[in-house]
């Protein structure tokens, strides 16, 4: 597809994978829109990018959702591509029973139905484009997963399988569906999760994920497999309970 002259929405744009895509995009010649529930982010990200536009909005939550809707169909009617970036990554021990489910961040909203609820929201926006895409970010998790971070694993496996069958469903329109699938990254999210006295490797720059995607997306790759996670989307593929065990004795 077309990689410039595109009015772009990218959840979860202020920090990490979110804000490296802004970036090359906008080097790219592409109008940015990012959202993020924290102000100071994008302040702090507005900043950097003036070109940027930002809005203050939290996924997780149902009217805030619909409020981007109308806030985007009000001020860029000429968005053609949505991105479904925002996410939270947590370790839950399932052995303390709801104590890490109900004790933060709600993973399951903001992972999982926040980008199929946008998705449909702007399904009809898009299809009035000439050229349009969603790209869904995924993990090299939701291939082969994490057992301590069972419902992030979970959530980015369910958007992978959402992905293909969305994919399958605009195949036929103006819509290009992607998927990236990234490994571990050195951002807020990676850090997040890391126990003290873990190793100084956090994974990735964000910017080599935006970098692969941006040449994916100008070749309609619509599987973007960035990095280590190749491995792990092999090894689900071709040997999947040696993968399991191998990626559990980190």
């Amino acid at each position: 597809m077309e990689t410039k002259n595109n009015t772009i929405l990218i959840t979860g744009g202020a920090t990490g994978i979110g804000f490296s895509l802004a970036e090359t995009l906008i080097n790219a010649g592409n109008k940015v829109i990012i959202c993020g529930r924290r102000e100071g982010k994008l302040k702090e990200a507005k900043d950097k990018l003036p070109q940027i536009q930002v809005k203050v909005c939290d996924v997780s939550r149902e009217k805030e959702r619909e409020s981007l809707l109308n806030w985007v169909k009000d001020n860029f009617r000429d968005l053609n591509v949505l991105i479904n970036n925002a996410g939270i990554q947590r370790m839950v021990n399932l052995k303390k029973g709801t104590q890490d489910l109900f004790s933060d961040e709600n993973e399951v909203e903001t992972n999982l139905i926040a980008p199929i609820h946008l998705s449909a929201y702007f399904i009809p926006l898009l299809l009035r484009k000439k050229e349009s895409a969603i790209i869904n970010v995924s993990s090299g998790l939701g291939f082969v997963p994490i057992a301590s971070m069972p419902v992030y694993c979970a959530t980015k496996a369910a958007i992978h399988s959402f992905t293909v069958s969305l994919r399958y469903q605009l195949r036929d329109t103006s819509i290009k569906v992607f998927e990236i699938v990234p490994p571990a990254v050195d951002t807020e999210l990676g850090k997040g999760t890391a126990e003290e006295g873990d190793q100084e490797y956090r994974g990735i720059p964000p910017s080599e994920v935006a970098k692969a995607a941006l040449t994916a997306m100008a070749n309609n790759e619509y599987e973007i497999v960035v990095g280590e996670a190749k491995g792990l989307v092999m090894g689900a593929r071709t040997n999947p309970e040696l993968t399991f065990q191998k990626i559990n004795q980190w």
